[in-house]
């Protein structure tokens, strides 16, 4: 089971939340919090495998409360839920290691799909915002990437492939005839040759460089 921690200003909109995302067996809403501030104070005492953000809030904000959850905590995700769809706020979370943004419209379907999608380690963009923000994120750059790829073996290579086409760690090392463990190892080495912090940047990453 999944333990989330809603950061949510408005109760009402929390509290429906809290019910739709009950409702899967798999996921447990362990705290709620008004701002950002709360959140940060929540984890320092609670073990929380997503957060479900919205942006503007007082205190700290979404996209602050986001870099600090992921330079801390790095493992734990981020899903950001808003009712603004502005690409400037989406592009920032993503480029600090959100794992998906998704407008307040979204149906539960949509909401618990976009979870589901965050804990396996994929990247969840609302369709209205991925076809403003996805080719600002995929732009090319140049400047370093083809040095840094050839630090990769080709077994490396082939997990980013994988990775990059949202494969799950299980789905990895079947498809490579690997243990879970070694896929883990390879992820492991490849995220400090690359210098990335986790696989939503490595799925990134390879999609920018033409690995998929």
């Amino acid at each position: 089971m999944w333990n989330i921690l809603l950061v949510e200003d408005q109760d009402i909109v929390r509290q429906g939340l809290k019910l739709m995302l009950e409702q899967d067996e798999r996921m447990n809403v362990l705290g709620e919090a008004t701002n950002g501030k709360e959140a940060l104070l929540f984890m320092e005492s609670h073990l929380i495998d997503l957060v479900v953000m919205d942006i503007r809030m007082p205190e700290l904000n979404g996209i602050e409360a986001t870099r600090e959850i992921k330079q801390r905590w790095p493992s734990t995700k981020v899903l950001i839920l808003t009712t603004f769809n502005d690409d400037e706020y989406a592009l920032e979370a993503l480029k600090l290691g959100a794992s998906g943004f998704l407008l307040k419209t979204s149906d539960r379907e949509k909401l618990i799909s976009a979870v589901v999608s965050c804990m396996n380690g994929g990247l969840s963009i609302h369709e209205e915002v991925a076809a403003k923000v996805m080719p600002r994120l995929l732009e090319k750059s140049k400047h370093s990437s083809s040095k840094k790829i050839k630090l990769l073996t080709s077994r490396e290579l082939a997990v980013i492939k994988l990775v990059g086409e949202g494969l799950t760690n299980k789905e990895i090392s079947q498809k490579l005839h690997l243990s879970v463990g070694t896929v883990k190892n390879h992820l492991t080495q490849i995220l400090q040759k690359l210098q990335l912090r986790d696989r939503t940047q490595l799925a990134i990453y390879a999609i920018k460089n033409d690995v998929v």
